[in-house]
């Protein structure tokens, strides 16, 4: 099991908290998923691949940087 930190740009309130959060952890192979709104980073538990976490964030409307 790894953990994976993605830069997310485009959240600015707690229901963008929230819907990255449910978005990340429809993903195959997550465990746990943190999001930080004011750091804009989320912490992804489990062994989901990067692509698959970064195509869940872009389809819920948001950027991920670096």
């Amino acid at each position: 099991m790894s953990q994976i930190i993605l830069k997310v740009e485009g959240m600015t309130c707690n229901h963008c908290k929230m819907r990255a959060e449910k978005a990340l952890q429809g993903v195959s192979g997550v465990e746990s998923v943190k999001v930080d709104l004011a750091a804009k980073e989320a912490v992804v538990t489990g062994d989901a691949e990067r692509a698959s976490l970064v195509k869940a964030v872009e389809d819920a409307g948001y950027s991920v940087v670096g």
